[in-house]
């Protein structure tokens, strides 16, 4: 995992096994932490001096040598002498720490206060890291100072994050202590007063929070001279008046739901066709939750198609089917069974509609079709596609034209090198959805941008997707959108280039260890050992040996025999290898395939690699998943001998 850094208290530092590294005396740790504070930037010599001493030695330089001579000792213990240091770096005029983005516990916990929508667990574990005042050691350093003001000013802010978040799940009366604590010790901060005052209300205790606001107002008056700003005298008055809004949103959704369940179960019969389209519906919301929610999402859905199929109504089913129009990205089914069934349930629904039937149906079954046979080799999908796009062009009609478009992504992947059209499909998605307000849609679209622009190496492009996506999903309650983005965010970090094969590897674990609960097998099996093979192939390292590769055993498999010398059974393993699946990841597969054809001198399986990954030679191999890359196209196709 490498090396982690603690300055969310005391400076420390622990190793790959979670081990003190000792770091010697107070001026080594004063070089360590004046570098962290440096963000991985270069630190001249004569800084770090002026900032060691304020009347320094004469061998002040050479001191500092000392210093950071021994602390790669201790950070780098396997270095071999005279090897370059790959941590703790010489560059120009002076040293650099370079650290990976979640190696200081202060850097994972900003991205953790800043980087999404609020989460009350994510804000409990990051303000866990606290172990007592940052860089404690270093209160009275002036180059300190600055860095130790904004992340105190960010853990107060985290406080009172946490707490928001807490109220708006209803969880108020647990709200209550730590922002009673909060207040004693920072006495001057107008939110969380508001946020205390407002969690004592939502318990039914609304005489104290009257009582903590006239509190807040007198030490505001009495100390600073000011009097509380517009959110606290509005928060007095509503209270006052006990205003509606001040209800915790989850209670009042509970409420709203619930009475509109009993209205819907009173007035819809049990056996009313018109509950399997509102069925539909639901499952629709309950996938883009993510988790356990996708998972029911599916499963149920069978179920409904299947009811629906049984009431003989082809125009039934194929609303109950077409309804149903929840945005893929991954071109990998979760369900590769149930996908097909799926499938085959719209072409006979499509045989059994009248030929006058409603267009907009006969393109929604299509789209199905379309998604619902993703990395197969069938043909039957793309002409799918084509023919759902036409359809809703024609009927102009933007919400299922935006459905069409999800179906002629999925078939986008005939060949490599289609990461351009691909863009195009993901820019009209994201124009038309946001002319139309089809929220999921448009995260689809800047997700396609994503992978595409990744795939061309224009990552600033890519960059500004991931965070149109973000913001998006942090609006609108769309958990899973963060999966792709944050690992899109490793393979960026890893193709910049920089950090180290072990540093790379552990920011693939750590983002791998969210697809756990997120309830997509389809992304989620082989994913980690792949994105594991990508670094060692960049890195020039051989092939992790023992790994569940799930469906890319067959292109990993060479390359791990490979590593195990056995030569001759990976040339076996070549002989005949089968063409990848249509997807996301053809080109990388091919890749991997070339590399170990290449070691071992497989000339006809080089042959089918290099005429496969031609039409691809600008691009960046597997970074059109947004997930992994491989490296440039190009260098495998040199390799092979173009």
């Amino acid at each position: 995992m490498g090396d982690v850094f603690g300055v969310l208290g005391p400076v420390a530092a622990w190793d790959d096994e979670g081990e003190p590294i000792p770091l010697k005396g107070p001026r080594h740790r004063a070089v360590l932490a004046r570098l962290i504070v440096a963000r991985r930037r270069v630190v001249p010599v004569t800084r770090l001096v002026a900032d060691l001493w304020d009347d320094p030695p004469p061998d002040a330089v050479g001191a500092v040598r000392t210093f950071v001579a021994a602390l790669r000792r201790a950070l780098e213990p396997g270095r071999p002498p005279r090897a370059p240091a790959r941590l703790l770096v010489t560059e120009g005029p002076g040293y650099a720490l370079r650290a990976a983005p979640d190696a200081v516990d202060a850097w994972r916990f900003e991205q953790a206060v800043t980087g999404g929508p609020p989460e009350p667990a994510r804000l409990e574990e990051a303000l866990g890291w606290w172990r007592g005042p940052a860089y404690a050691e270093f209160a009275d350093e002036g180059w300190a100072r600055a860095e130790r003001a904004r992340l105190t000013e960010l853990r107060l802010h985290a406080v009172e994050l946490r707490a928001e978040a807490r109220l708006a799940l209803g969880r108020a009366a647990e709200t209550v202590p730590d922002l009673d604590s909060h207040v004693a010790e920072h006495p001057w901060r107008e939110d969380a007063w508001r946020l205390l005052a407002l969690a004592l209300y939502r318990t039914g205790l609304q005489g104290d929070a009257l009582a903590v606001l006239r509190r807040a107002r007198a030490l505001l008056v009495e100390q600073l001279g000011v009097d509380p700003g517009p959110r606290l005298r509005r928060l007095e008055s509503d209270i006052l008046h006990q205003d509606r809004g001040l209800a915790a949103p989850a209670d009042a959704t509970a409420r709203v739901w619930a009475q509109a369940a009993e209205a819907y179960d009173r007035t819809v019969g049990a056996g009313a066709r018109a509950r399997l389209e509102s069925t539909v519906g639901l499952l629709r919301n309950l996938a883009v939750t993510g988790g356990g929610g996708l998972e029911a999402a599916r499963d149920h859905r069978i179920a409904a198609v299947a009811a629906a199929e049984e009431l003989g109504d082809p125009e039934l089913t194929a609303r109950v089917i077409g309804a149903y129009d929840v945005p893929a990205i991954w071109t990998r089914s979760d369900d590769p069974e149930q996908a097909a069934r799926l499938a085959a349930a719209a072409e006979r629904t499509l045989a059994a509609l009248p030929p006058d039937g409603p267009e907009a149906a006969r393109a929604r079954l299509l789209a199905t079709i379309a998604v619902e046979s993703r990395g197969t080799r069938s043909s039957r999908g793309r002409e799918a596609a084509a023919e759902a796009e036409g359809i809703a062009r024609r009927l102009d009609d933007p919400a299922l034209l935006a459905f069409a478009l999800n179906g002629v992504f999925m078939q986008a992947f005939e060949r490599a090198g289609l990461a351009a059209y691909r863009d195009g499909i993901g820019a009209e998605l994201v124009a038309l959805s946001s002319r139309h307000g089809l929220v999921t849609f448009e995260v689809l679209g800047h997700l396609i941008r994503l992978q595409a622009r990744g795939a061309l190496g224009d990552f600033e492009a890519a960059d500004g997707h991931a965070s149109a996506a973000d913001r998006l999903a942090g609006r609108n309650e769309l958990p899973l959108v963060s999966v792709f983005t944050d690992w899109y965010r490793v393979l960026r970090a890893a193709a910049r280039g920089g950090g180290t094969a072990a540093e790379e590897e552990a920011a693939y674990r750590t983002v791998a260890a969210r697809l756990d609960d997120v309830g997509m097998p389809g992304l989620r099996g082989g994913l980690l050992p792949l994105a594991l093979l990508s670094v060692r192939v960049r890195h020039g390292l051989p092939a992790p040996v023992e790994a569940d590769w799930g469906p890319y055993e067959p292109w990993a498999r060479p390359l791990v025999l490979l590593a195990e010398e056995r030569g001759a059974e990976a040339a076996d393993a070549l002989h005949g290898i089968p063409n990848p699946p249509p997807d996301l990841l053809f080109e990388a597969m091919w890749c991997l395939a070339a590399r170990a054809a290449v070691a071992v001198g497989d000339g006809v399986t080089a042959a089918r690699a290099r005429c496969a990954l031609a039409p691809a030679a600008a691009e960046l191999a597997g970074a059109g998943s947004g997930l992994i890359t491989l490296g440039p196209v190009a260098g495998f196709l040199t390799e092979l001998g173009t």
